[in-house]
């Protein structure tokens, strides 16, 4: 982090916010890669890996930097708790999700779940806080239906893990705005929860002789402990750049992840991409645009009135 600190320290705030948001936002958008090292690893084992190993690398965070402090008043709010420890549940059947997806042939629609995320975000904030719809945004959200829509035709069947991804990267998101912990402390807590049970279950894979760490090379176990570093860093990238940069500019930075996904799983991986798919990601694209322009205020509301869904 120390490079990183260097280099953004010879830059303006507004500056260094757009390059540690941007790192976050690569590192996130490569992971693929990274999980497809892991493709003969069960998806549920890497999974298990990620929470210990994460649990590992962020509690020696909190310890080098003297963080104990904000961690022991979480855990005197027990209201808090209770939400941060649900948290750790949905993150993690996120992440299932999205390696399962990376290794079994749906990064597309592992991406597609990221670009209609933003769009769930506020469909959240209209129903959970009662804020307002703006005309433009309800246009991109019924846009954005279309795409989904569409992508469920071609299918035959709903885009479950790009629905899944989103929903569960918005209720994390959601309740980390109700809480307002700093991501170093809640990434603690919220791996606490659920790694006595990886930690089980990757004993007894152990046990069995089934495991990856009695059974894989030994490059594959350097990569399955490097879950934790790879976990923490965007995290820390993500939180440096929202200190120092505007939330819409994340906003807009935030596209950046599931674009390289988007590349990835066409060029790379050669996933499947037909004309069906690119109208439906088309209509996605056109709802972001608008809903991004909408919320920064670029496009004004054309009879300067806001939407209350429970009005529709």
């Amino acid at each position: 982090m120390g490079i990183m600190d260097n280099l953004a320290n010879k830059i303006d705030d507004n500056t260094a916010g757009v390059f540690y948001g941007s790192s976050a936002f690569i590192l996130w958008g490569l992971l693929p890669l990274y999980w497809k090292l892991l493709e003969a690893v069960p998806a549920i084992e890497i999974l298990a890996h990620r929470v210990f190993w994460s649990f590992v690398v962020v509690t020696l965070v909190v310890v080098l930097t003297g963080g104990w402090k904000t961690l022991l008043l979480s855990l005197a709010n027990r209201k808090k708790l209770l939400l941060i420890f649900s948290c750790g549940f949905i993150i993690s059947l996120n992440w299932f999700t999205y390696i399962y997806a990376v290794n079994s042939g749906f990064v597309i629609e592992a991406s597609m779940g990221y670009y209609i995320n933003p769009l769930v975000v506020v469909l959240l904030g209209v129903t959970v806080f009662r804020e307002k719809l703006g005309r433009w945004q309800l246009t991109a959200l019924l846009l954005a239906t279309a795409g989904v829509l569409l992508i469920t035709l071609q299918y035959g069947r709903i885009p479950w893990i790009a629905l899944l991804l989103a929903g569960t990267f918005a209720a994390y998101g959601l309740i980390k705005k109700i809480i307002r912990l700093d991501p170093v402390s809640g990434l603690v807590l919220e791996t606490f929860i659920v790694m006595p049970i990886a930690l089980l279950y990757i004993v007894s894979l152990e046990r069995s002789g089934t495991g990856a760490l009695g059974t894989m090379p030994l490059f594959t176990v350097f990569i399955l402990a490097g879950t934790g570093i790879i976990t923490a860093a965007p995290l820390f990238f993500y939180a440096r750049g929202i200190e120092k940069t505007t939330f819409s500019m994340m906003g807009f930075l935030q596209y950046i992840a599931p674009t390289i996904n988007l590349l990835l799983g066409i060029f790379v991986f050669r996933e499947y991409f037909s004309l069906i798919h690119l109208i439906s990601f088309c209509f996605i694209w056109v709802a972001l645009i608008i809903f991004t322009l909408s919320n920064v205020g670029i496009l004004k509301e054309p009879y300067g009135v806001k939407t209350d869904m429970a009005d529709l």
